[in-house]
């Protein structure tokens, strides 16, 4: 059944009981601490997971909500379909600042590279896992940070759940509109300072909330309204995946922010 989604009344109560980690994550500590092109080159390695695995969220909404082998037979209601589909082209190929198709995975990659980010352990993680199909093998090889892993972890606790609502639901409350206004400020003075260096990220920030944080979260929220419907249940499940899920990105914040303080104290001293 389709639910129109201003009158869902399960969405508007858990974005009430979400808004207080949700204000955690915005005013986390580590963007305090995120002060030269060094620090958010240290954010950006620990980020870009966070951004990896939510290729990998929105691809396996797609693979549960609509057909994706052969021979084609319809599945699941056409409006959601509708819904996934159109993130899935925004996010898997949308345009750089020259106009040339890429993933905003490999928009944050390119903004990486332009400013000196190591790309070395998002690169060889990736090259590790379609190896060996092998996470732990993955992060070891590829000394992925400890709280990186236990983000893509939860994430791929909830892709290996099979239920399109939970994956829906983390995928719509515990990523977008996380991005506070401080930080944007931070790269804009940045840019202005190192255009060379932040341009792209700079771009894919803008381009974050032009498309994901308004167009995208609509139709994400509207999908997830339709998935879970009106039973109770689900919606009890969806809120603790939910609150889960932003436990996590506060435990990667909290993972950048340790790196941080730490370089820190060693200059000090």
């Amino acid at each position: 059944m389709f639910i129109h989604l201003y009158m869902n009344d399960s969405i508007l109560r858990l974005q009430n009981n979400i808004e207080p980690l949700r204000q955690q994550i915005i005013k986390h500590p580590v963007y305090n601490h995120i002060k030269d092109l060094e620090d958010l080159k240290i954010f950006m390695q620990f980020h870009v997971y966070a951004v990896w695995d939510f290729m990998s969220l929105l691809k396996t909404l797609q693979n549960e909500l609509t057909c994706t082998q052969v021979p084609w037979f319809p599945v699941g209601h056409a409006d959601t379909r509708f819904l996934i589909n159109e993130i899935v082209v925004g996010e898997e190929a949308d345009v750089d600042m020259n106009g040339v198709r890429k993933s905003h995975f490999e928009l944050y990659l390119s903004a990486m590279e332009q400013c000196g980010a190591d790309t070395t352990h998002i690169q060889n993680f990736i090259r590790q896992l379609k190896v060996s199909n092998q996470f732990e093998t993955a992060y070891q090889k590829s000394e992925t940070p400890e709280a990186a892993q236990q983000f893509v972890n939860y994430t791929f606790d909830i892709i290996n759940s099979k239920k399109a609502y939970l994956q829906s639901a983390i995928f719509t409350f515990g990523r977008e509109d996380l991005i506070p206004g401080m930080f944007l400020s931070l790269v804009n003075d940045m840019h202005q300072n190192f255009p060379n260096e932040i341009s792209i990220f700079k771009y894919y920030l803008e381009r974050h909330i032009e498309v994901d944080g308004d167009h995208h979260s609509h139709l994400a929220l509207q999908m997830t309204a339709n998935l879970c419907g009106d039973d109770e249940k689900i919606w009890q499940e969806v809120e603790q995946a939910t609150i889960q899920s932003l436990q996590k990105r506060l435990a990667l914040w909290d993972g950048v922010y340790e790196v941080l303080k730490n370089k820190y104290y060693s200059q000090a001293s």
